[in-house]
């Protein structure tokens, strides 16, 4: 079975996964509405199948996995939600749909981003099973870190801050590693933690999943200059246009894509063994790249 339809049954699974666990711990107020509106059908989960892989290679449970992808689910939706606001990148369709400040409204939209960041530490402080409390607690304090200042807060903060300046490519990356390379990088990692790896284990699923989500955010600049609304679910080529620091900007396609290739590249040559015993590893890394063909 290829990646594709390797992520889009994880996709089903995971989605009627979170729908249930949305539906008992929200009512049918219009907080929960909002709440519900911005995160059920959310795009094709690839942080939740970036878990989900992770979780087999290291025997995680099937519960404790969605649950963790149901927590990073829940902050990614967050982050969309604030990132459409008018004072942030100020855009009015998100997966193809209006935004959350333009379906409801633009407070409405602040607390359903608010609720859904703290639902995500709800979620892995009061639910999974038979986890050490110290392995539970390393979890949530390495959440904090990859959502924080030193996470996707602080990319987001430089994304803004960057706009139509002069910046080197070691400074977008340092932004993509943040804002997008944080998130992938608890994904991919957070399995390993719990189950207690050893210290090498968990500094290889950290970097796998960082240079996962670093690559995929390039791709992603990539589709916004070339791709439709109906491809990517809200405005096109607007990244342009607001003047966003971008690898592409700076280097132009080929580069950008050249860059990915040798990054992957050299990363699979230094950790042979976990690549040769997890073929889909490689795989995975390289399906970023081919989401262009």
């Amino acid at each position: 079975m290829d990646i594709n339809k390797l992520i889009d049954l994880n996709k089903l699974k995971f989605d009627k996964f979170y729908n249930n666990l949305l539906q008992k711990k929200l009512d049918k107020s219009l907080l929960a509405k909002a709440i519900k509106y911005s995160s059920i059908k959310g795009g094709k989960r690839i942080r939740a199948f970036l878990v989900s892989q992770a979780s087999k290679i290291v025997g995680l449970s099937s519960i404790n996995s969605f649950l963790i992808s149901s927590s990073i689910e829940s902050i990614h939706s967050y982050s969309l939600i604030h990132d459409d606001l008018p004072s942030m990148d100020d855009d009015n369709y998100r997966r193809g749909k209006p935004s959350t400040h333009k379906k409801f409204d633009e407070a409405t939209a602040i607390l359903a981003g608010d609720s859904l960041h703290d639902f995500a530490f709800q979620l892995l402080s009061g639910n999974l099973k038979h986890i050490e409390p110290s392995k539970n607690l390393q979890l949530i304090n390495y959440l904090t870190i990859c959502t924080g200042y030193n996470g996707l807060a602080g990319g987001q903060s430089l994304d803004l801050f960057y706009e139509n300046k002069k910046l080197n490519k070691n400074k977008i990356i340092e932004m993509y590693n943040k804002k997008t390379g944080k998130l992938f990088e608890f994904s991919f990692a957070a399995p390993f933690i719990i189950k207690g790896e050893t210290n090498k284990r968990i500094k290889f699923s950290k970097n796998y999943g960082l240079l996962f989500g670093t690559i995929f955010q390039i791709m992603d600049d990539l589709f916004d200059e070339i791709n439709s609304f109906k491809e990517i679910g809200k405005t096109p080529g607007k990244d342009k246009k607001q003047g966003k620091r971008t690898l592409l900007s700076i280097i132009g396609k080929k580069n950008t894509i050249n860059f990915c290739e040798e990054k992957i590249y050299n990363f699979i040559k230094n950790n042979k063994y976990e690549f040769n015993k997890y073929p889909i590893l490689e795989e995975l890394l390289y399906f970023n790249i081919k989401r262009l063909k």
